[in-house]
């Protein structure tokens, strides 16, 4: 990858820049992908549903609804995201188990840490328009992240 954040901003000043509210808890600190999406609230069936399907180099983009109450991804979940090839995850929500999800082959940004685990009753919706951290995700868009933030374009840039 020969891209950065700040040079896709640069060149495409027209790109969406998601807030900087959102911490590194993967062991890819740059990752890119198509757009598919997840939107949840302190259950995590769908997420889990989502990165047990072939990823082919997508993002999975988690709308937790922001909860800081419970984590929607952990080492295991992280584990099957990059065994199922998907290029990262980034959750308006909480992850767990970060001393080993730093070690996965996974881009992975949330807003924070907590050890608490989700419910697990299968509610929430896929594959539909999120808006968080003042930025829109649809399916199919094209997603950048590094260590500087998190950028999103309707298509390619790279």
């Amino acid at each position: 990858m020969s891209w950065t954040t700040a040079d896709l901003c640069d060149a495409h000043p027209e790109v969406q820049v998601a807030e900087p509210v959102f911490l590194d808890f993967g062991g890819r600190d740059r990752f890119c992908g198509s757009v598919a999406t997840v939107a949840v609230f302190e259950d995590n069936v769908l997420v889990r549903q989502a990165l047990s399907e072939p990823g082919e180099g997508r993002v999975l983009v988690v709308d937790g609804g922001g909860s800081l109450a419970v984590a929607l991804v952990g080492d295991r979940l992280a584990a099957m995201g990059a065994a199922n090839g998907w290029a990262g995850v980034v959750v308006n929500g909480c992850v767990r188990d970060v001393a080993v999800t730093r070690t996965v082959d996974l881009g992975l940004r949330a807003r924070a840490a907590c050890p608490r685990r989700s419910a697990k009753t299968g509610t929430g919706t896929r594959g539909t328009l999120v808006v968080f951290a003042g930025v829109t995700f649809r399916p199919g868009d094209w997603l950048y992240a590094d260590l500087d933030g998190i950028v999103l374009a309707p298509l390619p840039l790279h």
